[in-house]
């Protein structure tokens, strides 16, 4: 992989591509990559126990917007690591950041963010971060 020091990123996840997710064009199709981006996310929420949390006060995560920027194509076979971090935590919100490097390549091919606002889903309405979650997300803040 690139010149990638993982240490320097809070969170990381490696995974080969996969055949199907190729497109007509012979490429791994646009959409796959927000995948990418959560199961970095997902891994995150796991360790903050997030699911735990949703099931007995119906309060969570949800992606309020999303973007990424493409920088080559990716093309099966190929292994990739997406790697993560959380700035401007805010009472209701924060945003997660993401890079996405092929080992074929030895290089970036994407880069995206997530804005993620804690939503009551009784009311449909954001609502604060619960104090534990927000303290333990300190523990992500980080990457470049």
């Amino acid at each position: 992989m690139a010149n990638v020091d993982l240490k320097e990123y809070p969170l990381s996840q490696t995974q080969a591509i996969v055949w199907n997710d190729m497109d007509a064009l012979q490429h791994i199709n646009n959409t796959v990559y927000f995948r990418y981006f959560e199961d970095v996310r997902v891994v995150m929420l796991e360790e903050l126990k997030v699911f735990d949390f949703v099931k007995s006060h119906n309060i969570g995560p949800v992606v309020a917007s999303t973007r990424c920027d493409y920088r080559a194509p990716l093309v099966y076979p190929d292994t990739i690591t997406t790697v993560s971090w959380v700035e401007n935590i805010q009472e209701k919100r924060y945003t997660m950041k993401y890079e996405i490097y092929s080992h074929n390549q030895q290089r970036c091919v994407a880069e995206g963010e997530a804005l993620i606002v804690y939503c009551d889903f009784n009311t449909g309405k954001s609502c604060l971060i619960p104090a534990e979650t927000l303290e333990r997300l300190q523990a992500y803040v980080g990457g470049e």
